[in-house]
């Protein structure tokens, strides 16, 4: 778990002003390359749900698309031009998205109470995120042109678990034999969600929300850089240490203040990061640029993942898998996907003689957020405060 959240860290923090500095790309070329991973989550469930669980065992495959992904990521190095770069990374990103649900896999048939055991193996990815950021500012101490080195760092990562992958416990196929339909992986059995005018209302903030998290991952690190900050990637990691604070306070806060004004809370936390971006500066204004990197805990937790655990509680036994399912493909996918084109679209926009209007584009998705906010705020009415459980992020 530690290795496969820390090959994505070392290199979708960064991706951006790699393309932007050194690659000299345009920002619809960043953001497509940033939108690779959102079509791959979208196309992963059918790879995972109709050919994995069905006929390998999950450790082998998870060993050969992390070894196949090493090569694509070391090839990523060796590439001037951003077009090119695109379609290796989409490729590439096709590999990497199933093995997220195939080292999930992995871990919970191994254990007997997933329920106590998942979190402290979980966290480990989230460790390892957080490590990539700080071995690039503070150990290898990489500068914007020597980027390059993070897909490299990446690739051997992913090496090192493609091989450690087949000495994992074997893990067959939990579904051989078995049908599904398209329907079913798309997670079509909890449509019937939707007949609760308060999920549905949930489910469109949930994709709307998307956008503007993709102009935080997308231009962030770039954004940061060109503000002055120093130590942009390990900064940038105490997002991760807000988040596994935050979702310590979750049962607190959920059984107080109930599904909705905890989520509204979290886009609340979405238009003020923004806000604090687009004011904020490598001076005084400095505090205002941690503020918004710290606010990533309340923004990802008390959005995202009190909206699994609403979503689970709706939902119940029966189509518990589907509606997460559904959730995912629709948040990470569609909505993720949508947000970085619209975030390289903008910071194309807002960019004059070379130069990008930062405070420019962070109003963009900071009125996103607003509007979302009260959209959600307006026409959402259930606020369930009860059955809670224990769930952590699928995203680092």
């Amino acid at each position: 778990m530690f290795l496969e959240f820390f090959i994505w860290g070392a290199w979708y923090v960064t991706m951006g002003t790699y393309l932007d500095k050194v690659l000299h790309a345009t920002g619809l070329q960043v953001g497509a390359a940033y939108s690779a991973m959102a079509i791959a989550t979208i196309i992963s469930p059918f790879f995972v749900g109709m050919i994995a669980d069905r006929f390998f065992a999950a450790q082998k495959v998870l060993g050969v698309l992390h070894l196949a992904g090493a090569a694509l990521l070391y090839e990523l190095t060796t590439l001037s031009n951003p077009d090119s770069f695109y379609w290796i990374v989409l490729v590439y990103s096709l590999l990497y998205a199933p093995t997220l649900a195939l080292a999930n896999s992995v871990a919970f048939r191994q254990m007997k109470d997933p329920g106590k055991e998942f979190a402290s193996i979980r966290v480990l990815g989230t460790i390892g995120w957080i490590v990539t950021g700080w071995l690039l500012d503070k150990v290898f101490k990489i500068d914007t042109d020597q980027l390059g080195f993070t897909f490299k760092m990446a690739a051997v990562a992913s090496a090192a678990l493609g091989l450690f992958s087949f000495f994992l416990p074997d893990t067959p196929p939990k579904a051989k034999g078995s049908k599904s339909t398209f329907a079913q992986i798309l997670g079509a059995d909890a449509f019937v969600l939707f007949k609760d005018r308060s999920f549905t209302i949930f489910f469109i903030a949930s994709v709307l929300i998307c956008i503007p998290l993709s102009f935080y991952y997308s231009l962030t690190n770039l954004f940061l850089t060109d503000a002055g900050m120093k130590n942009v990637t390990s900064n940038m990691t105490f997002g991760q240490f807000s988040e596994a604070f935050f979702i310590l306070l979750i049962p607190f806060f959920f059984r107080r203040l109930g599904v909705k004004w905890m989520i509204a809370f979290g886009m609340i936390a979405w238009a003020l990061r923004f806000l604090c971006f687009g004011f904020g500066n490598a001076g005084p204004g400095e505090w205002m640029l941690f503020a918004g990197i710290i606010l990533h805990g309340v923004c990802f937790d008390f959005f995202f993942v009190t909206g699994q655990i609403y979503t689970d509680s709706k939902a119940g036994v029966k189509i518990q898998s589907s509606a997460q399912g559904m959730i995912t493909m629709a948040t990470y996918g569609i909505g993720m996907w949508i947000g970085t084109l619209l975030s390289g679209y903008v910071k194309d926009h807002y960019t004059v003689a070379g130069i990008s209007q930062w405070k420019s584009i962070w109003m963009v998705p900071a009125g996103i957020a607003a509007g979302v906010l009260i959209l959600f705020v307006l026409f959402f009415t259930d606020n369930k405060r009860t059955g809670l459980r224990t769930e952590t992020p699928e995203m680092a």
